[in-house]
């Protein structure tokens, strides 16, 4: 049902290349997963979403389970037929979101009472119910529940909420029955390398279909994060792919994939496009920025995708200035299509063993972010 496969390994980092198959289709690795926080990539459809070539989504349990809930969808049919979205799904377990809800939250080992970000009313998730959720839902991947503490957590409450995670994996294992959705496990241990080594050994002895590293890119800084994943890797299981969660910059994706990264998904581009940024040549770029106002080129020079190859920089200006949502979805496939193409390039210099090579030419040229 489902099979991880690598093909080819960079002979100076721990990059590769790989495929996973799910039952909804294959993933090549490394790969990036756009977010669908409630059953929809924001302003697009399916057939967008297929016109771009996307193999796999991510959708949001916390979200879909608020509403419109998870009977529902699985009355029509779970999320691929309700989505009409025919490749692999991923849903997260709703930890962070519910994690997120700082000040409206009751942990105890059993689960989290929070109260709903829509109406007030309260919930109570466990990792049993976080199964539930993602079972009838129907996603290919699902994730364990977790608990994301805070990145300044400090080492004792880090500790208590690394071992919280591993009791409710091993129950998530458990209650899961359903052979048709792969369960990862999730890495915690908040900026704690010995926490972190110690949950990176724990999570692999599970031996599920993956592998997946939490509560990174939640504020700890690059350098940080870097710093944890060189740690953890070599412990990694080889022959699992390796998700690290919420990362997605283009600097992000090279750095990471260096050090062994496979899957990753991050909002960035739907956020980017929803506020009128872009990515451009060298950098993301703000399109109100007045010297775009009548300028004829595409987004980027190069760019083969449906806006670049038909509207002018100046005409999409014109669009976000008026809030039309029209512009919103043009931005939004440029975005994606740009970090699509940027790791099928990754992918190739894997291949051909040239990817330290093409990482320091790209970040060389690289800005980050316009001014």
């Amino acid at each position: 049902m489902f099979k991880f496969e690598i093909s080819s390994k960079c002979s100076k980092t721990l990059a590769r290349t790989g495929s996973f198959t799910t039952p909804h289709g294959v993933i090549k690795t490394p790969t990036f997963m756009p977010v669908g926080t409630k059953a929809t990539v924001k302003t697009l459809d399916s057939k967008d979403l297929n016109d771009l070539n996307a193999e796999i989504i991510l959708a949001n349990t916390y979200h879909l389970a608020m509403r419109p809930g998870e009977d529902l969808i699985k009355k029509m049919g779970g999320l691929h037929k309700w989505m009409n979205f025919n490749k692999p799904i991923l849903t997260d377990s709703g930890g962070f979101q519910v994690f997120s809800l700082k000040d409206k939250l009751k942990i105890t080992d059993d689960g989290v009472e929070f109260q709903s970000h829509l109406d007030g009313n309260k919930h109570f998730f466990t990792p049993e119910k976080a199964m539930e959720i993602q079972n009838k839902l129907g996603a290919d991947i699902i994730m364990a529940f977790d608990e994301c503490a805070p990145a300044d957590s400090d080492q004792s409450y880090a500790k208590k909420a690394m071992e919280r995670t591993h009791d409710w994996v091993l129950r998530c294992k458990k209650f899961h029955k359903n052979e048709s959705q792969a369960l990862f496990p999730i890495i915690q241990g908040v900026i704690y390398k010995d926490l972190r080594v110690e949950s990176t050994k724990f999570m692999t002895e599970l031996d599920l279909p993956g592998i997946a590293i939490g509560g990174l890119s939640v504020g700890e800084g690059k350098k940080t994060m870097y710093e944890i994943l060189e740690t953890i890797a070599p412990l990694l299981p080889e022959n699992k792919p390796h998700y690290l969660m919420g990362v997605g910059t283009p600097e992000d994706l090279f750095e990471c994939i260096s050090r062994g990264m496979d899957m990753f998904d991050c909002v960035l581009p739907t956020r980017l496009a929803r506020h009128g940024s872009f990515y451009g040549d060298n950098q993301v770029e703000h399109l109100k920025n007045l010297k775009n106002r009548d300028n004829e080129n595409p987004l980027r020079k190069d760019c083969t995708c449906e806006t670049c190859q038909n509207f002018t920089r100046s005409y999409l200006r014109h669009l976000i200035i008026e809030n039309e949502i029209t512009g919103l979805r043009l931005l939004t496939i440029h975005n994606i299509y740009f970090l699509f193409e940027l790791i099928k390039k990754i992918r190739k210099s894997i291949k051909e063993n040239q990817f330290p090579h093409f990482k320091k030419e790209f970040l060389n040229n690289w800005i980050g972010m316009e001014k």
